[in-house]
């Protein structure tokens, strides 16, 4: 309706034909240019995440090529207001911090069934995002863990399905656990979790 709006302006134009013929063609070159930018910036927020933490925004880019059933899963969850005040329970300085799950507890989740493993050659690297499960490697559903430092033991162990874009620093600032298994007392929590072409 507004691309046809201007083309009646246009109309109205006291000028010749060939430049009103030329104003058309640059018009709608123009109009073509921003809806194809358009479609690519939603395309691109459909595939990002928004974590709020204490310290400020938190940017995963999503890897569907990676994982595609974990990556609509996350999504499914975000979009629920699941992750939103969730403690971030489990933070090994050096290692990874992991949340995901409301009790707390390290054994809780969200009452969609668990997920077969989708396991890649992607490393598990500083900033990448991968998902938390037991023994069990069909048994992940909605814990994660994004990674502080490289730990290469957990490739092709774990399913890998985002990584931090922007502000990492923020993760650095997770309140850390004490001791080998990494829980918290009073830690820090997720504020929300949001699919970036969610957000107004």
């Amino acid at each position: 309706m507004i691309f046809l709006e201007y083309l009646n302006q246009i109309n109205t134009l006291k000028i010749g034909k060939k430049i009103r013929l030329s104003v058309y063609i640059i018009f709608t070159y123009l109009f073509f240019i921003n809806f194809v930018n358009g479609q690519d910036m939603n395309n691109e927020n459909e595939n990002r995440l928004h974590l709020e933490l204490k310290d400020g925004i938190v940017v995963i880019q999503l890897l569907p090529d990676l994982a595609p059933n974990h990556v609509n899963r996350i999504k499914e969850l975000a979009r629920m207001n699941f992750y939103d005040n969730t403690p971030i329970h489990r933070v090994i300085d050096g290692f990874m911090a992991q949340m995901g799950d409301p009790t707390g507890s390290g054994s809780g989740g969200s009452d969609l069934p668990d997920l077969k493993s989708e396991f890649s050659n992607e490393p598990h690297v500083r900033g990448i995002v991968s998902m938390a499960r037991t023994p069990d490697p069909n048994s992940a559903n909605s814990q994660f863990f994004i990674m502080f430092d490289s730990a290469p033991s957990l490739d092709n162990q774990y399913t890998v399905w985002g990584k931090v874009i922007e502000g990492m620093d923020f993760v650095d600032n997770i309140k850390k656990g004490d001791g080998m298994n990494g829980i918290v007392e009073d830690p820090d929590f997720i504020i929300s979790l949001k699919v970036a072409s969610d957000i107004n």
